[in-house]
């Protein structure tokens, strides 16, 4: 056995016949820390999405300080201008996933999320010296667009690349890469928010500091090589065996060449995917299950990450120190899903997000009871955690339940539900935060996640270990 290889794993050098097929030489990589690099510098676009995404609850206040954002019947659109600020967010995430993402099945995945990160970096400046809320708002919903090609394109790529019993520990230390941006964006908006530097308000500060750091990760990643899995596809196969080539140089494993049978099985695939493909009777349910569960989730996950300030707020804190608190609570975001990655691919992604929501609705009741701000930021930290916990397992899992032709398709239109979902469970979060306050804003998203443990638990496959192409 070579030395580079994982325990368990034959080399290829001395299985050439079982190693030639694309997706064995795929399964044999070993977890070296070449591969790990790999996926850290994939996950780093995702880095200044959710930074811009998280955004949201913490420049708001800025907004409102500088009276560019007004509450309730004040606000452009006759509603809280935060919420008409989340709901654009969402629209264009909607937007992006269902009608754009789908692209990257036609055009591959490293050129549609090359296209989307610098959508996102060039509104995100525009937006940044804007002084009306309509025009923020407008800006914010052209960004959103470009969140939801990105953050589907990642995804869809990282489920390609990586070994069959690496997915879930590849997207828990994705998301931990991705999730360091949680607390950044917390700590710089206390910092910065409540300060005006060289004439320009902190809230203007943070969203600059997101725009031109994905510029600079847009260069970093432009040498990236396209899917291998896609190109096999294409029917382009020398170039997806080149591309895997390349991965096993960078794990430190000898090379190993297709055979011609399989080049010439590869030659004769032609992609057909087409949106009616994703309700074909083998996919059908699991589209479905996948529609709901998204709609669900995005009100735990995001009612709570984006109006996190808000709610904190609604229990006595300071504008200043409900940021301060945030920042503490989303700490469990990078430190959730780096714990996570050290069991993620012992259990079942569906049990996973099972048992994560199933967490998000014992420390959510609780959060609703506290009023002590140590035990407001505990709670707040353990439903932060489950979110973690909760968000690289469904990512994983959406991924695997559907081939490769139709994968991005398939995904964008399931994920871009829980876009849709949140552009209207913003604003009935801003409702039920006047009406009924921070507990009737947890009770309904503590319902939305029994909802989702009750969809994935009955109705969702399983995938562990399973080759992407099997399942």
């Amino acid at each position: 056995m070579s030395e580079a290889c994982a325990p368990g794993i034959p080399s290829p050098q001395n299985n050439p016949i079982k190693y030639n097929k694309l997706s064995d030489r795929l399964d044999a990589l070993p977890a070296t820390a070449g591969l790990w690099r790999f996926i850290a510098l994939l996950s780093l676009g995702g880095f200044f999405e959710l930074y811009d995404l998280f955004q949201t609850g913490y420049i708001s206040s800025g907004l409102i300080s500088e009276n560019i954002f007004h509450l309730g019947e004040l606000g452009v659109f006759g509603i809280s201008d935060q919420a008409a600020f989340a709901s654009a967010t969402f629209l264009g995430l909607f937007l992006g996933a269902s009608l754009l993402a789908p692209h990257a099945d036609r055009f591959g995945r490293r050129m549609t999320f090359m296209f989307a990160l610098a959508w996102y970096g060039c509104f995100s400046m525009l937006m940044a010296f804007q002084n009306q809320a309509e025009w923020i708002i407008f800006c914010r919903f052209l960004v959103g667009v470009g969140l939801g090609i990105e953050l589907v394109t990642i995804d869809t790529y990282l489920s390609e690349c990586v070994p069959s019993r690496l997915r879930s520990k590849a997207f828990a230390f994705a998301f931990f890469v991705q999730f360091l941006s949680v607390p950044a964006v917390a700590l710089m908006s206390w910092w910065l928010v409540p300060q005006t530097i060289l004439g320009l308000t902190g809230w203007r500060w943070v969203v600059i500091a997101g725009a031109v750091c994905s510029m600079v990760i847009w260069l970093v990643r432009k040498n990236l090589p396209e899917s291998p899995r896609w190109l096999a596809q294409q029917g382009r196969h020398q170039e997806a065996h080149q591309v895997v080539s390349g991965l096993e140089i960078r794990c430190g494993v000898p090379v190993t060449a297709p055979s011609l049978a399989e080049m010439e099985t590869a030659a004769t695939q032609k992609p057909q995917g087409r949106f009616r493909d994703i309700w074909r009777p083998e996919y059908r349910q699991r589209t479905l299950m996948l529609v709901v569960m998204n709609i669900f989730q995005a009100i735990g996950f995001f009612g709570f990450g984006n109006w996190l300030p808000a709610l904190l707020s609604g229990k006595g804190a300071s504008i200043t120190h409900s940021l301060l608190y945030a920042f503490f609570i989303t700490l469990a975001y990078p430190l959730g899903s780096l714990i996570c990655s050290r069991y993620a691919d012992k259990i079942e992604n569906k049990w996973q997000i099972v048992l994560s929501s199933l967490m998000t609705v014992i420390f959510g009741t609780l959060f609703a009871l506290q009023t002590n701000p140590l035990l407001l930021i505990i709670c707040g930290f353990c439903i932060t955690y489950s979110n973690a916990w909760l968000t690289f397992s469904y990512h994983a899992y959406q991924t695997e339940v559907f081939p490769t032709f139709i994968r991005a398709r398939a995904v964008g239109f399931c994920y871009s539900f829980s876009r849709l979902s949140t552009v209207f469970s913003s604003i009935i979060i801003g409702m039920i935060l006047q009406v009924a306050g921070t507990q009737g804003v947890v009770a309904f998203i503590v319902v939305s996640m029994l909802i989702v443990m009750l969809t994935i638990g009955i109705f969702g496959p399983k995938t562990r270990g399973i080759n992407l192409d099997d399942i």
